[in-house]
């Protein structure tokens, strides 16, 4: 089990509206352990998050394209785990 703290996040869709996100996460395990990695995610109308035991379900590539994208445009998509 890891607590996640979420570094940086892009979504698409509108506010008041399920929205798929697209984020850099720090995962800190209960050994004190760290490591860091992406993950989709969805947050609820409320803007709370839909954990779904470690799964997201993408609409589609473009959407999931879309939002990798976004990630580099604003500069925090690592490509390579050397960049960390």
């Amino acid at each position: 089990m890891a607590n996640v703290t979420i570094i940086k996040e892009v979504s698409n869709g509108t506010e008041g509206a399920w929205k798929l996100c697209f984020q850099w996460c720090e995962y800190v395990y209960s050994e004190g352990d760290t490591d860091h990695g992406y993950r989709f995610i969805w947050r609820r109308p409320d803007g709370s998050l839909q954990a779904a035991r470690g799964q997201a379900r993408i609409p589609s590539f473009a959407d999931m394209q879309e939002l990798i994208s976004l990630a580099a445009r604003e500069g925090w998509l690592i490509t390579a785990e050397s960049d960390i």
